[in-house]
């Protein structure tokens, strides 16, 4: 039985299922990817652009109709729907502007008399992308272009619940004049996976997902030689050290911390905050999650929420909540499960998770705002670096100064000052530590799958 399937998580509601490939399906995706790699990697610059640039266009113009795609397979809000296929649309656009400079030879200056050396920047053939369901868009869109840009062709697997999104990426695709065989769309079984990165025609494997899903991708390509870059869990810590405004600065946590429900890889899992400003801050967050009422993707607002993209998802929530209080930490507001079928969860307010225990060091991937009581600068950071994730972090203070010496002393991929992260087509994300591994978007997406290859010449 496929796995494969629209679930609506306002209901709990199959309403569509999806075939999984057979195991020569599968195979032959390979075979046609690699097929059209060879074409592919031939076409001109220009020629690779102009299709990237009106992916970018389509996402654009289709952007209605791919978010209501995804707030019925994940439970998204609309705003946020749209604004993930527009995002989308500026990542294609940014690299096929971008692709004609970072693709040029790059020279390096020869100590040998009479010779010349660059690096020449060349594609590595087909690859695989799994890819998650809480950015059914925006994630695709930062592993398809840089690498469509470089003239790799692209075989993904998305999420279970993504199949209505996964296909409408590839039908997209194919009517921006992408040539048949250069980007696919696989409905495969985990063990499909394993033996599509055996396949000796794909080069290399982009996950984003789990710590757990991680290190079993990691490890079969390790086996197969094969390069990995991961985006892996978040337990980001977001530090306030002083404010003017405690309502105010609460209010921006808090909205970040909500947003796609709390369901993003580098949300602020834990606010650290300084002991003269807790209690304030403690009892506005507590104010904001009470005031959350529940609501559909199309009703969304600063006091609704959404569902969570499963059940199981918003059960696995409940029950790592009730560990944590269990544990000793104290629950002010929400973490309750609206009824017996839906993935409604009431946004929470969690303090006084003993450091330690073991739900301390777990990713609370949903709706759930964490908060420490410091005392110094130095304990501050003490605790935000007492993670095994590593993926991003921020500072605030009325003093930068104050602030950035913290920040750069952050075990993590992306630091951030006085703003809950820094975002755009051109800014790099990825992690260090269990967070993963590599980085996307910006220039140094276009650096991780590709041949830099030595051009030397003697004269």
């Amino acid at each position: 039985m496929s796995n494969y399937r629209v679930e609506d998580p306002t209901t709990g509601q199959i309403l569509e299922t999806f075939p999984t490939l057979t195991d020569q399906q599968a195979i032959q995706a390979v075979e046609r990817a690699h097929a059209a790699y060879l074409t592919w990697r031939k076409t001109s610059l220009e020629d690779r652009a102009a299709i990237v640039r009106r992916i970018g266009q389509l996402f654009e113009e289709r952007k209605q109709e791919l978010a209501e795609i995804i707030c019925t397979e994940t439970g998204k809000s609309l705003p946020e729907a749209l604004e993930e296929a527009e995002f989308s649309a500026a990542i294609f656009t940014y690299y096929a502007d971008i692709a004609p400079d970072q693709l040029k030879d790059e020279p390096i200056p020869s100590q040998t008399e009479g010779s010349e050396a660059y690096i020449q920047r060349r594609p590595l053939g087909a690859l695989l992308g799994i890819m998650p369901w809480n950015f059914p868009y925006y994630q695709v869109a930062r592993f398809a272009a840089p690498n469509l840009m470089l003239g790799n062709t692209i075989v993904l697997k998305h999420a279970e619940i993504c199949a209505r999104s996964a296909q409408a990426i590839e039908q997209l695709m194919l009517d921006a004049g992408l040539p048949a065989g250069t980007y696919l769309n696989v409905f495969a079984s985990h063990q499909q996976i394993e033996t599509i990165i055996e396949h000796p025609h794909i080069q290399g494997v982009s996950l984003t997902g789990s710590e757990r899903a991680g290190s079993i991708i990691a490890g079969i390509a390790g086996r197969n030689l094969k390069k990995a870059v991961l985006e892996l869990g978040g337990s980001d810590p977001y530090i306030v050290l002083d404010t003017d405004d405690v309502k105010a600065a609460a209010a921006t946590a808090w909205g970040y911390r909500m947003y796609n429900a709390g369901q993003a890889c580098n949300s602020n899992k834990r606010l650290i905050v300084m002991e003269d400003i807790y209690d304030e801050f403690v009892a506005e967050l507590v104010a904001l999650a009470q005031a959350m009422k529940p609501g559909k993707p199309t009703e969304a607002d600063d006091t609704t929420y959404m569902a969570l993209s499963s059940r199981s998802a918003a059960e696995g929530l409940k029950k790592q909540l009730d560990e944590a209080v269990a544990a000793g930490a104290t629950l002010h507001a929400g973490g309750e499960l609206l009824d017996d079928t839906s993935a409604y969860f009431s946004p929470a307010v969690l303090t006084d998770v003993p450091v330690g225990s073991e739900v301390y060091y777990q990713e609370l991937f949903g709706p759930v705002a964490t908060v420490y009581r410091v005392s110094s600068d130095e304990e501050a950071l003490a605790l935000a670096n007492d993670s095994q994730y590593g993926l991003g972090g921020a500072v605030f203070s009325q003093d930068r100064e104050r602030a950035e010496k913290l920040a750069r002393q952050l075990d993590v991929g992306m630091a951030n000052v006085n703003t809950p992260a820094g975002e755009g087509a051109e800014i790099p994300f990825g992690g260090v530590k269990n967070s993963g591994y590599g980085r996307e978007l910006g220039p140094y997406g276009m650096d991780e799958f590709v041949n830099k290859r030595l051009y030397f010449v003697q004269k």
